[in-house]
C-alpha cells in the first residue's frame, strides 16, 4: 500500500476542502430542506385538498425516484435549458443555475425536504387527541393549537427518525461527485484514484472521514433526543 500519498500534505488539504464542501452540502440541504418540509407537513394535514395532492404528488415523485436521477435531472436538465442559460448571467434566480454547487444544494434540499415532510405529516397526524381537547377546552384557535401543541410535539417525536435521514443525507452528498467541478470527499478519492492508481487507499480514507462525521451526526442527535424526548422514556422504579 502507499499511504505516505493520501497523507501527503497536499492530499490532506484536498480531503479537508472536500470536507468542508460535503459538510457545507449537508447543512444547507438540512436546514432548508427542514423549513420546506415543515411547510409542506402543514400543507399535507392542514391545508386544502388540491394543496394537499400537489403536495403529495412533490413527496411521491421525490420518494419514488433516486436522488441521481433528480440530481440529474436538476443540473443536465434545467441548468442546461436554452430558456434558462439565456437568463442565467442577469435574472434571479435563474443566475444560480451555473453554479454547480446550487445545483447539487437544490437537489439534496428537494429530497430531504420529501422525505421529512412525510415523516412530519405522520408524527402530526398520531398527535395525542387528548392534547388538542385540553388546547380546545382552554379556548385556543385552530392555529394557536398547531403552533404551541400539536407541532412542537410532533417535530420532538419526529427526531429520532429524522437523525437516520440526516445521516442518509451525508452518505447521499457523496452523489455530488458526480457533478462537474464539484468537489467533495468522494470527489477527492476519485481524483486520487485517477492520479495514482490507489483506489484502497483513497476509498478507504473517504470512507473513514464519512464514518467519523457519522458519529458526530449520532452523537448529536442523542444529546438532542435525550433533552427532549427525555418524558417519552421508561420510568424507573
Amino acid at each position: 500500500m502507499s499511504w505516505e500519498i493520501v497523507f501527503a500534505p497536499e492530499q490532506l488539504l484536498a480531503f479537508w476542502n472536500g470536507l468542508l464542501t460535503t459538510l457545507g452540502l449537508l447543512l444547507s440541504s438540512l436546514g432548508i430542506g427542514a423549513i420546506v418540509a415543515i411547510a409542506c407537513a402543514l400543507a399535507l394535514t392542514s391545508g386544502p385538498w388540491f394543496v394537499q395532492k400537489l403536495v403529495g404528488g412533490f413527496t411521491y415523485f421525490v420518494r419514488g425516484t433516486p436522488l441521481l436521477i433528480q440530481l440529474y435531472l436538476i443540473y443536465y436538465g434545467l441548468a442546461q435549458l436554452d430558456w434558462i442559460q439565456q437568463r442565467w448571467d442577469e435574472i434571479w434566480p435563474w443566475t444560480h443555475f451555473k453554479e454547480p454547487f446550487f445545483c447539487a444544494l437544490l437537489a439534496f434540499t428537494l429530497n430531504t425536504a420529501g422525505y421529512t415532510a412525510e415523516m412530519l405529516a405522520g408524527a402530526i397526524r398520531e398527535t395525542n387527541p387528548g392534547e388538542v381537547e385540553a388546547a380546545r377546552a382552554m379556548g385556543m384557535g385552530r392555529w394557536q393549537i398547531m403552533h404551541r401543541i400539536v407541532l412542537p410535539s410532533a417535530l420532538r417525536r419526529t427526531l429520532p427518525p429524522y437523525s437516520n435521514e440526516a445521516v442518509m443525507m451525508l452518505h447521499s452528498t457523496s452523489l455530488a461527485s458526480t457533478v462537474p467541478a464539484l468537489t467533495d470527499i468522494t470527489a477527492v478519492a476519485s481524483q486520487i484514484y485517477s492520479d495514482y492508481y490507489l483506489p484502497f487507499e483513497a476509498y478507504l480514507a473517504a470512507a473513514a472521514i464519512y464514518l467519523c462525521v457519522t458519529f458526530a451526526l449520532i452523537g448529536f442527535f442523542r444529546l438532542l433526543e435525550t433533552r427532549f424526548l427525555a418524558y417519552l422514556a421508561p420510568r424507573k422504579n
